[in-house]
């Protein structure tokens, strides 16, 4: 293996958060291509969230956003399946960004909020910026439920 295969691993594995298994298959079926690797580590990772979706919820965190101007805020329930994951960078990170999102764009229900784009990244859903996470961590997460509040 070449030095440069060795640095797009990596790269991959720090982006991505995919196994370096996963994605050496995904190197190879690619023939190299980085962002058809980086399309098929997405697609696979995306399958693997899917069938993790009925694991139990045991864990997890409730994050708050509130703006600057302290008049509009929301509150958000977001659960794993472990302890562990909750903690973790990835899973703290999503749910400061959902309670950002829910402060910014009042979603009436939860499916409205799943389907909205992401405000950072409107070539994204929640529901997929969930999933990502979960195809990081390895584990079932799910937004549980959220509130928003305004002055």
């Amino acid at each position: 293996m070449t030095k440069a295969n060795i640095d797009l691993i990596k790269k991959l594995r720090t982006e991505t958060g995919a196994g370096i298994n996963d994605i050496k298959t995904a190197l190879e079926e690619a023939k190299g291509d980085e962002p058809k690797a980086r399309e098929l580590l997405k697609k696979s990772g995306f399958a693997r969230a899917d069938k993790k979706a009925s694991r139990e919820i045991k864990a997890g965190r409730v994050f708050s956003y509130v703006h600057h101007s302290g008049t509009v805020g929301a509150m958000i329930t977001l659960g794993c399946e472990t302890d562990f994951v909750a903690k973790t960078d990835e899973f703290q990170l999503l749910g400061r960004e959902l309670a950002m999102q829910a402060a910014s764009m009042k979603p009436e229900n939860k499916e409205e909020f799943l389907k909205q784009d992401y405000i950072r990244d409107p070539q994204k859903t929640i529901e997929v910026l969930i999933k990502e996470v979960v195809a990081k961590t390895g584990e079932n997460c799910q937004l549980l439920e959220f509130k928003h509040f305004k002055v």
